[in-house]
């Protein structure tokens, strides 16, 4: 090999050691003649000295080098003079003696330097990502995230499960977001589908009796992009056979008290808190709930709807809810101007604004509608549990528009107020789930998770004259208010999947074309069986207590769902297409 040793490894025991290292060139100095070089490796940096009585041509050869050149150094290993170690550098204690330097590649000069301190935005980052991939804090992400994924796979090997890969090419079927289609190139006009999830797969490994199946599977989906969203992505996928949700909930518990305590060194009590859907949505607003804060969301529709105030009347007679949350000690943090950004937050969540009150300090509320509450006052303010210096924020709304509006306003307090420690874990899981959603679209019912979801046992007798009073035997994992994994019990008898599909509007002859294998399957013998797959990006991100999946996944693509760097998407020439039978139609850009 060209070097004996890494970058980050040599260290006082390895005085008077003949060495080479190969790496890239970080900084260069010029000391009165005496240069020095910082070399990098995935592994660390170490100093190389060349000094004045250096053979003339290294001196030359040294003064040539500039940032990013890969070199070759041989020489000795000595210890840096009294004064001048660099206790924050693993390698600080010493440095190397070249007798020897090799320039193996020459660089241009980078678009940006990967250790300067200041760094260009992400755009030019993403176009250049292998500079961005030099800097020790991407490697850093990224050697978490394969310490995870191996802590993940070493938890499911030790409990028995086989690791099986699933197919990329598969069958076109409504999962709840688009497909990214595949041509066949000896079908014409028919078409394969990258996969959403493994979901039918691993079923039908259930059914064809693997008992427990493990898979780090990469998967696609055609959907707006937002910071924690990728077009592709990488999952756990896990299922196991003759289970109930507690069995799974058991099992992935395992896996985040080994996580947080391997990689975070936090021991986790098990188990974790859970709480219902309905309970979610009442308290916080949202299915994946911040736990490290309070401010909890007040129903104050009953009191709201005494009040002369008409927008609180005309909410509550429409059918909609009047809601809010309390804000310790807040009134005078926020300005008017502070308090027009809540507001616009609570818009842009939907709602058509916001009410803001200050209690007072004789307890009085003030606010531009405080005088509006004759008769509610003093319940409003029981009921929210205000007391003198805090802020009151309400919603008046439909029940969906308060829990959007609450929720962001919510989030944006936590973080502007400081309401969390910024590095506390906090894991727990969302249970019960609906069945169903209303399909605004077909003005039908869509399925809260996925068609294959099972109905809780008491709610399958109302699976057809009542859905949206079902329930799923539905499991989220979330960590500090990201969902972080979803799973549920499957239906395991065809009876059942068939009257699931007729609620979707899946006519009995689409369910024979589109999923008659697994209708065939579930009348072969199938096993109750069910799973669930953890995001692998964001359960990196989130341990490694970073803003964006980008920052975890050597080549993301952006919010647009391009590739900066290789220009992905790109058009294809006309003979590929050709052979592909397709036409494209490029609409007009708008003017």
């Amino acid at each position: 090999m060209l070097r004996t040793h890494t970058c980050g490894e040599l260290r006082s025991s390895h005085l008077g050691t003949e060495v080479a290292l190969c790496g890239w060139v970080d900084r260069v100095r010029d000391h009165k003649g005496v240069i020095f070089i910082d070399l990098r490796d995935r592994w660390g940096r170490t100093q190389l000295v060349v000094g004045p009585e250096s053979p003339p041509a290294m001196l030359a050869a040294a003064r040539e080098v500039r940032a990013e050149w890969v070199i070759r150094a041989r020489g000795a290993v000595g210890g840096r003079p009294v004064g001048t170690t660099n206790p924050k550098l693993a390698t600080g204690e010493i440095e190397v003696v070249c007798r020897e330097l090799d320039v193996l590649n020459e660089a241009e000069t980078p678009v940006f330097q990967p250790g300067a301190t200041e760094l260009p935005g992400e755009e030019v980052r993403l176009k250049h990502r292998w500079l961005d991939l030099r800097r020790p804090a991407m490697q850093d992400n990224m050697f978490l995230r394969s310490r995870i994924v191996k802590i993940m796979r070493d938890h499911f090997d030790e409990l028995g499960f086989i690791d099986v890969e699933t197919p990329m090419l598969g069958r076109s079927t409504p999962e709840g977001a688009r497909d990214y289609l595949v041509p066949s190139r000896l079908d014409h006009g028919a078409f394969f589908a990258l996969p959403q999830s493994p979901q039918l797969y691993k079923q039908l490994l259930m059914m064809a009796g693997f008992d427990r199946y493990v898979q780090v599977a990469k998967c696609f989906r055609d959907e707006d992009l937002r910071a924690d969203r990728q077009p592709e992505f990488t999952q756990l996928d896990v299922e196991m056979s003759f289970v109930e949700a507690d069995d799974v909930i058991g099992v992935i518990e395992g896996l985040v008290k080994r996580t947080a305590r391997e990689i975070l060194g936090l021991d986790v009590p098990l188990p974790l808190p859970r709480l219902t859907w309905d309970d979610c949505m009442e308290r916080f607003g949202h299915d994946a709930p911040d736990l490290r804060f309070g401010l909890e969301i007040v129903d104050l529709t009953a009191i709201a709807g005494e009040s002369d105030f008409r927008v609180f009347r005309g909410a509550v007679e429409s059918g909609g809810r009047v809601r809010g949350i309390r804000v310790p000690g807040a009134a005078a943090k926020f300005s008017r101007k502070d308090l027009d950004e809540l507001t616009a937050v609570a818009v842009d969540g939907g709602a058509k604004g916001l009410v803001w009150l200050k209690v007072e300090a004789d307890g009085s509320w003030s606010g531009p509608v405080a005088k509006n509450l004759t008769g509610v006052a003093d319940p409003l303010k029981a009921k929210l549990g205000c007391e003198a210096g805090d802020l009151a924020l309400i919603v008046a709304d439909s029940f969906e528009v308060t829990c959007k509006a609450l929720h962001m306003l919510r989030k944006r307090l936590g973080a502007a107020l400081g309401l969390y420690d910024v590095n506390a874990m906090h894991f727990s899981w969302v249970v019960d789930f609906p069945m169903f959603a209303p399909d605004t679209e077909s003005g039908g019912w869509a399925s809260m998770h996925h068609p294959f979801t099972a109905p809780r046992p008491a709610d399958i007798e109302i699976l057809e004259s009542d859905p949206a009073a079902c329930r799923a035997v539905a499991y989220d994992l979330v960590i500090n208010g990201s969902e972080a994994g979803g799973g549920t019990i499957r239906i395991h008898d065809g009876a059942t999947q068939e009257k699931v599909f007729k609620l979707l509007g899946i006519t009995a002859e689409t369910a024979r074309e589109r999923f008659g294998f697994l209708l065939d399957a579930l009348r072969s013998g199938a096993p109750p069986h069910g799973g669930i797959a953890l995001g692998i990006d964001r359960w990196v991100m989130l341990f490694g207590k970073l803003d964006s999946i980008r920052d975890v996944i050597a080549f993301p693509k952006t919010q647009k769902a391009s590739d900066l760097m290789t220009g992905a998407p790109s058009t294809v020439d006309t003979k590929q297409l050709v052979e592909l039978g397709i036409r494209t139609v490029v609409p007009p850009k708008p003017v």
